[in-house]
Formats: C-alpha cells, sequence, structure tokens
C-alpha cells in the first residue's frame, strides 16, 4: 500500500476574507457577466512567455531559494530539514527531509493546448507534507505521480493548485504515471491500465520487471525496466507497448533526464556511461565519452549534454553519437552532486563547491552565457516554468 499522505493547509486556504462566501452581507447585484478570456485563470498573471525558475536547495542549512534568471536575484522559500534531491511536475517541487517530502509551489507554469501555449506566475509558498521520501515526480495538467521504492502517490494538480494535497487513488505499485487521461501502473512487474480513480480497465500484455524510472513523452510514455525500456502509446483507444532493450551489459542507474516533453531521453547507465534513448526511432545509444556526473538530453536533433568527473560540459548528436563540443564548466569534489536542467534555449548547472550556478547556450557550441554567484552552497537544483 502507498504510504498515508498528511497535508497542511497552505496559508491561501485561510485566506477568507478573499471569498465571496466568507462575506456576511448580501451579494451585490450584477450585470450580465463578462465572458471569461480564453486562457484565464483566477490568481495567476498570463505572460507572454515562459516563466522559468531554478530551485535551488542547501543541504546544511535546509534552505530552499527560487532564483529568477531574469533578475539573477535568489529568494529563499522555505527551509527543509536536509532539503534532499528536489524534483518537479513543472510547477511544484517536491522536497525531501528524510521521512517526510514538502511540497512547495514555485508559482509558474505552462499550460500546453498542442496548438498554441500559456504561460502563467503566481505567488510561490508552500502547500503541505506527503508522507515518504525518495520520491520522482511525473505529471501531467491533472496528476502528478510520486514514485519511490516505498510506494506511489497519486495527487490532485486542481486540488495543489488550491494549496491542499489530495490523492486520486490508493496503488499498490513499483512505479506509476498518467498518460492519456488514464494511469499506468506497474505492480509485481505487470503493467495495469487504470482511469484516473484507480480503477483497473486493461492489463498490457509486455511486462516491465523491476521498473527504475518513468518519463512521459508526447510520443508516449516510458519505463526503464530491469530488461529495458517499456514504451506505451496510443491516443485515447487501445495502448500498446513494445520493449526497448539495453546495449548488451548495461542498464539505467537512476531517473531519465531531459527536456520534458520531448523524445529523447538520457540516463546514466550502471557502468557510468552516458546512454541516450531516443524514442522516436526505438534505439539506445551508448555515448563515448568519460564517466558521466549528470546527463540531460535537450530535444530531438538537439544536442545531449554530458557532464564528466573532469568538470567538463561535453555535448554529443542523439543520432550519431559524435561529440559536438565542450567547454570546462567547474571542479568537481567527491560527494558533491551537480545536475543539469534544461529548457528551450539554455542549461543551467549547479556549482555547488562553487558556489554559483552556470547558465550554458547549448544551441551555441556550449557557450557560457552567465554564471550566478551566490552566497549558499547549491547543493541540488530544479528547473520550473514548464
Amino acid at each position: 500500500m502507498p504510504p498515508p499522505i498528511r497535508a497542511r493547509a497552505a496559508a491561501a486556504l485561510a485566506g477568507c476574507a478573499l471569498l465571496a462566501s466568507c462575506s456576511s452581507g448580501p451579494a451585490a447585484p450584477q450585470d450580465d457577466a463578462l465572458p471569461t478570456p480564453h486562457g484565464f485563470v483566477e490568481g495567476a498573471e498570463e505572460t507572454a512567455e515562459a516563466q522559468w525558475r531554478l530551485v535551488v536547495t542547501e543541504a546544511d542549512s535546509g534552505d530552499v531559494y527560487l532564483l529568477d534568471p531574469v533578475t539573477e536575484e535568489p529568494t529563499r522559500l522555505a527551509t527543509v530539514d536536509g532539503a534532499g534531491s528536489p524534483t518537479t511536475d513543472g510547477r511544484f517541487v517536491y522536497l525531501s527531509d528524510g521521512s517526510r517530502t514538502h511540497v512547495v509551489d514555485s508559482g509558474v507554469w505552462t499550460v500546453d493546448h498542442g496548438d498554441h501555449v500559456h504561460y502563467y506566475r503566481t505567488e510561490p509558498g508552500t502547500v503541505g507534507e506527503v508522507e515518504g521520501a525518495g520520491f520522482t515526480a511525473v505529471g501531467d495538467p491533472a496528476v502528478t505521480v510520486l514514485n519511490s521504492g516505498q510506494g506511489t502517490v497519486p495527487l490532485d494538480r486542481e486540488a495543489l493548485e488550491a494549496g491542499e494535497i489530495r490523492p486520486v487513488a490508493e496503488l499498490d505499485a513499483q512505479a506509476a504515471l498518467p498518460y492519456d487521461q488514464r494511469l499506468l501502473a506497474v505492480e509485481d512487474g505487470t503493467v495495469q491500465v487504470l482511469d484516473r480513480g484507480g480503477r483497473p480497465e486493461a492489463e498490457l500484455a509486455e511486462p516491465c520487471p523491476q521498473p527504475q524510472a518513468a518519463a512521459a513523452t508526447r510520443r508516449g510514455a516510458v519505463f526503464a525496466c530491469e530488461d529495458g525500456a517499456l514504451l506505451v502509446s496510443g491516443d485515447g483507444g487501445e495502448l500498446a507497448a513494445e520493449k526497448i532493450p539495453y546495449p548488451e551489459g548495461e542498464g539505467v542507474d537512476g531517473g531519465f533526464h531531459h527536456r520534458p516533453g520531448t523524445a529523447v531521453l538520457a540516463a546514466r547507465s550502471l557502468t557510468g556511461e552516458a546512454l541516450v534513448l531516443d524514442v522516436k526511432a526505438r534505439r539506445w545509444l551508448t555515448l563515448d565519452g568519460p564517466e558521466a556526473v549528470a546527463v540531460s538530453a535537450t530535444g530531438e536533433d538537439s544536442p545531449v549534454l554530458v557532464l564528466g568527473w573532469d568538470g567538463v560540459l561535453r555535448s554529443y548528436d542523439p543520432a550519431t553519437g559524435a561529440e559536438l563540443a565542450q567547454v570546462e564548466v567547474m571542479a568537481i569534489a567527491d560527494g558533491a552532486a551537480p545536475t543539469i536542467q534544461v529548457d528551450t534555449a539554455r542549461a543551467y548547472l549547479n556549482d555547488p563547491d562553487g558556489a554559483a550556478v552556470h547558465e550554458i547556450d547549448y544551441r551555441d557550441d556550449l557557450r557560457p552565457a552567465r554564471t550566478f554567484e551566490l552566497d549558499f552552497r547549491p547543493d541540488a537544483m530544479v528547473e520550473t516554468g514548464w
């Protein structure tokens, strides 16, 4: 069974004065209501471009900062003892203190309607807590699933946006993710297709023993299983599943890293090499380079980025594996855990020992764009706004 949930209401829910239902007097008469503008989200400001933010944590103090690349100024959001590796669904960030996971609203997100997108921002803040630790998040506009070795917790995104932590179902699964208005859940190696309330609809024929990671792309949902990647695809009807075996002797160590939604995924292998999964081509590629500390894929026909222990960031062609460029970024000490976060134009690398975040233009031969000097140690980082 998944771990129990303990939610603490966000301060926004206590703002009774903001709600018409809290008024003691009669409502004033109104003329004909104005039409709601397309894309309107109550309490949020729509913007003309994506609102990227970096959520950065310092392990010793537990301080959690929101770094705006436009202003280059960090703002402290919260303090979480231990502040373990954060994970995000694009708006909300999930931070572990070793036994619980704290949910923080970064206040920025994107809504993709397929033929166009909307960008929003609102005030950041804290939401509440989930029992359990070590989660990774994968979500869509309706549901965010938190996966860990302790179980899975599917959360209602609309409730999160209202400042409440509410599970949509109880899942007895090793891994799960939302896909095609349903939930895919791996139970004892079998992939179950469930409705959003957790009720079974179907069972996929292709198994997924020992799921290690999950990702959602525009070309299908992917689980990293013991014997390869399981790709689940389909749209509004029967789902199909196929296995993409690993290169001989390889496997995924940890999760997938990629620009959200895109169909090229990167991962560290069990032997420390960088692996690339091209979902469209249905194939894996092992990159020839030094042992990888961090990896990320930036999209189809776009470079795969690999940071080595030598502190050098390298880019590779995702189709051929050829090295395209390299740049020395930082010195990496034992125990440091830099990551690579990517959006549509930039890559960001946290430099714990250098007390900095480096911004790289990965489309321009890894040109160093800016370095954000910080007065704290950026031990871990995720990017939100997507």
